[in-house]
């Protein structure tokens, strides 16, 4: 299934041959400074350059030494001639794997906000299509006041925006080299050779370190991950309860040969949904791990090493993995907006019970009398399951403040969508917008009775 939803540019930048040709170029990039400030000769840069990764010779070198870097560095001189004496000149292992990482980081980083931006652009276009399609709000799970599913995938447009912003700070923080030695003292290089280095590679270098990147870079990022995961958690829950039988006002994708259950043939279940909603708890596990990560044995230790090795390449996998699932989602959900009339009415006009308090207090009553007038007719229509306007018109301490033609008036859903375009217009959601992608037109506006 994996296949089908993450982008195989993820599974690239995440694949052995890319993390160590990663290596290859901070190694080049090493050389290339050396050169520059004569330290090497100029002509042995373009042989340098003839390096080539041997896979096979690396694992059997690495049989003998069970290090990584030394197999790499050993498998690369044999490639080359009397200039291999150059490669990993005044480096230590950090240097070279902990700048690589940053790399495939930034990679990684791009691929997923391109995720986002992809999704932003499907929900902003359901937002606009459903902009004035009413619906039930709902707070504590009870039916509260209608607004429009419009508004609400609005709202996650713009947490999707400040989540693509989070990346950006997290990418930001994690585009740095480090090219410092064996305890960041530069003794058997230079900070110029690191920045030159890092010049060319297109990151920044540290401005301070130890063996290692310190660890609070990597905790943010996968935190901000963690962060990205939940809201896509948070969404695919809202999507999984309005997909409820009782519910049923909008659903996930469901094609025409899948089935739900091995033993019930009706069953529809939203299973693209609650799998984002377990792997979302698997990512923010890794930034947990991450942020222990931090802490370490003086000016290094390989504690964390081991972890990051999966929860790196994993986060970044999953997440793109349920970016693009939800981007599916959204793009092909079902609307039932003759279901959500049917929920608007289900509890027979208590859902307009503030707005006759309000009109109360504005014919004279005090706050607690509108209160307790408007909550005691709503308490009969709950438990007796009766009108509430029947009640209310009925009642006669309500008309005779409240007379029947203005009483009548106030239920009416449309009245709560008349600030919808104006918030529209502060998410930067507009109908121009909408039918640069699309010739269907959004709903018209409704009308309203104040």
């Amino acid at each position: 299934m994996i296949e089908r939803y993450c982008r195989p540019q993820m599974k690239s930048v995440w694949s052995k041959e890319n993390k160590f040709a990663k290596w290859l170029e901070v190694e080049l990039a090493v050389c290339e400074a050396w050169a520059e400030i004569g330290a090497i000769p100029r002509e042995a840069v373009p042989k340098i350059k003839l390096a080539r990764i041997n896979f096979k010779r690396m694992e059997e070198i690495l049989q003998e030494t069970h290090h990584d870097m030394t197999a790499f560095t050993g498998a690369i001189a044999e490639s080359l001639g009397e200039e291999s004496r150059f490669i990993h000149l005044g480096l230590t292992s950090s240097d070279v794997m902990d700048t690589a990482l940053s790399l495939q980081l930034v990679e990684a980083t791009e691929i997923l906000n391109q995720d986002i931006k992809e999704l932003i652009a499907v929900v902003s276009q359901q937002a606009i299509k459903h902009k004035y399609t009413a619906m039930i709000g709902r707070t504590h799970g009870i039916h509260a006041e209608p607004l429009s599913l419009g508004l609400k995938l609005a709202r996650w447009v713009e947490e999707m925006k400040r989540n693509r912003q989070r990346l950006t700070t997290a990418r930001k923080i994690i585009s740095v080299g480090k090219l410092s030695g064996a305890v960041g003292t530069y003794a058997t290089l230079s900070p110029e050779i690191e920045e030159k280095a890092c010049t060319r590679l297109k990151l920044t270098p540290a401005p301070i370190s130890s063996q290692i990147l310190q660890r609070d870079r990597h905790a943010q990022f996968v935190t901000t991950l963690a962060i990205i995961a939940s809201s896509l958690e948070k969404f695919a829950t809202e999507i999984r309860g309005l997909q409820r039988t009782e519910i049923r006002e909008v659903e996930e994708p469901f094609t025409a040969t899948q089935t739900g259950s091995s033993a019930m043939p009706h069953k529809r279940n939203p299973e693209l949904c609650e799998r984002i909603c377990g792997l979302a708890r698997l990512i923010r596990g890794y930034s947990l791990t991450a942020m222990e990560n931090i802490a370490l044995w003086n000016e290094r230790d390989i504690s964390h090493s081991s972890t990051e090795r999966i929860i790196l390449p994993d986060a970044c996998l999953v997440l793109d993995y349920c970016l693009n699932i939800f981007t599916t989602v959204m793009s092909e959900l079902k609307v039932y907006p003759k279901r959500m009339k049917h929920n608007l009415d289900l509890t027979k006009g208590l859902i307009f019970s503030q707005r006759v308090m309000l009109t109360l207090i504005n014919k004279g009553l005090s706050r607690q009398q509108a209160y307790q007038l408007v909550q005691r007719n709503a308490m009969k229509a709950w438990q007796r399951n009766k009108n509430f306007f029947t009640l209310l018109k009925n009642d006669a301490e309500v008309t005779r403040a409240l007379p029947l033609t203005e009483l009548e008036p106030l239920f009416n859903e449309q009245y709560y969508l008349r600030y919808i375009d104006d918030i529209f217009k502060r998410v930067g959601l507009t109908e121009a917008q909408w039918k640069s992608k699309t010739n269907t037109k959004p709903q018209a506006p409704p009308t309203i009775k104040l």
